[in-house]
């Protein structure tokens, strides 16, 4: 009885050290909401959805993961706190879901897996490893595994995202990092720019008035053409209201063979990274997305902000 209550009233002590001191001992209360085996929401300080991982699997009268459920992603939550920003199952060219990874040629024990249109494929959740808010973020860590054609693993991923509360002055900042092990056998991420790589699909309601348009960090607006771009932003209608995304690579990432695509009027975009992965190896990828109410901003502002990012 002694013990517990002195342990009480050295935490009553430390708390009101901590309020002497001007610090917020609340800082680090959850911003998080985990429905779980459906989704995860990352919450505001108003406990208002910024950002939601859905990571359901429904399985089929089979016994298979249905094609809704078969591959992770982020929504990005707009402003009312409950229409999204980025599209989900269903609509025009269903696999496209919010930030979304995936190859569509990716090469394992002599077979080809499509993990971008998840073709009798699978992205599954295995578990969370990190949920943490700090005064300045939150941060949720998932573990992933990527199952091929043949029901067998051919990919372990951790990707961790991180939410900053503090955005800079953009509506908001999300970082997402992954690192994806060849822990059963080498494996080549291959494809295309236009069906594999790390990308961001805006609303269908974008796919429904073709508004989306493209600024990159040079003149040419032909982004394909180039490899190693740092960024790209896309700008798009919707409700009445321009939203500009502009997705970042770190300049961490390996360098040589990256290329974006960045064209597509109903508001796909992103980078293509190809690799080889020996047994055993793990490659780590880092992106960032700054998501801003307007038109886009000059390209000396968007290259600021990438700066940032880098630095």
């Amino acid at each position: 009885m002694f013990k517990r209550s002195r342990n009480s009233l050295i935490a009553l002590l430390i708390a009101a050290f901590l309020l002497a001191a001007g610090l917020d001992c609340f800082a680090d209360e959850p911003r998080w909401v985990d429905e779980a085996g459906t989704r995860l929401t990352v919450t505001n300080a108003e406990g208002k959805p910024v950002l939601i991982y859905e990571y359901a699997e429904q399985l089929d009268d089979n016994g298979k993961v249905t094609f809704d459920t078969a591959k992770v992603f982020y929504h990005v939550v707009g402003p009312d706190g409950e229409e999204t920003l980025t599209k989900g199952p269903g609509g025009e060219l269903p696999h496209h879901r919010g930030i979304f990874i995936g190859w569509n040629r990716l090469q394992h024990a002599g077979k080809s897996h499509d993990l971008w249109h998840v073709k009798n494929t699978q992205q599954k959740h295995l578990a969370f490893t990190l949920q943490q808010t700090t005064e300045t973020a939150t941060t949720i860590d998932s573990r992933i595994q990527w199952i091929g054609t043949t029901g067998d693993p051919v990919l372990e991923e951790v990707r961790t995202v991180t939410v900053h509360h503090d955005a800079g002055g953009a509506f908001a900042l999300i970082d997402v990092k992954t690192e994806l092990t060849a822990a059963h056998g080498i494996v080549v991420l291959g494809g295309d720019p236009e069906h594999a790589g790390i990308q961001f699909r805006a609303s269908q309601k974008v796919a429904a008035n073709k508004s989306a348009t493209y600024v990159f960090p040079l003149d040419d607006a032909k982004a394909q053409n180039y490899t190693d771009l740092p960024w790209a932003a896309q700008t798009f209608d919707m409700d009445g209201k321009k939203w500009t995304v502009q997705q970042m690579s770190h300049p961490d990432n390996p360098e040589g063979n990256a290329r974006w695509s960045a064209y597509r009027d109903y508001g796909r975009f992103g980078e293509f990274p190809s690799y080889t992965l020996e047994d055993g190896q793990t490659i780590t990828l880092h992106y960032r997305w700054r998501i801003t109410e307007g038109q886009a901003p000059e390209r000396e502002s968007l290259n600021t902000a990438y700066k940032a990012y880098a630095e």
